[in-house]
């Protein structure tokens, strides 16, 4: 099973392992730690999966509509490294339990959305769940 959720819901017996696809795990100066994330709220981070920072400064500073950041996003993970760490991740969820985690509250307009629904495209027989 693939889940998402945001990183600061409470860790679940439910959420099997729970994999950070964030570019950072700081508040948005980039370098003060959040104060609601740390070593705990993860077991694995794979920055490699998270859009690239020219991508989400685009989206949040230059103001990227939601359609053309998923656009790029899915080319970025498409491509090269990513795509096989793409190819990994869907297939390592046939076998446990996975949560991919991003702050923002809700799927709707978020990467970890975008990512899991291209591990069910490249393998159409994961679940995806969205809490």
């Amino acid at each position: 099973m693939l889940y998402t959720k945001s990183i600061l819901k409470d860790k679940d017996k439910s959420d099997g392992v729970r994999i950070s696809v964030m570019s950072r795990h700081t508040l948005e100066d980039g370098i003060t730690t959040h104060p609601l994330i740390n070593k705990d709220s993860y077991d694995e981070w794979l920055k490699i999966l998270a859009p690239t920072d020219f991508l989400v400064g685009n989206y949040y500073k230059i103001g990227f509509g939601w359609d053309l950041f998923s656009i790029e996003y899915l080319e970025e993970i498409r491509e090269g490294e990513k795509k096989i760490e793409v190819e990994k991740l869907a297939m390592r969820s046939l076998k446990e339990d996975i949560t991919l985690l991003c702050i923002e509250p809700s799927p709707e307009r978020c990467h970890r959305r975008l990512l899991a629904e291209e591990c069910a495209r490249y393998l159409p027989q994961i679940e995806v769940v969205h809490r």
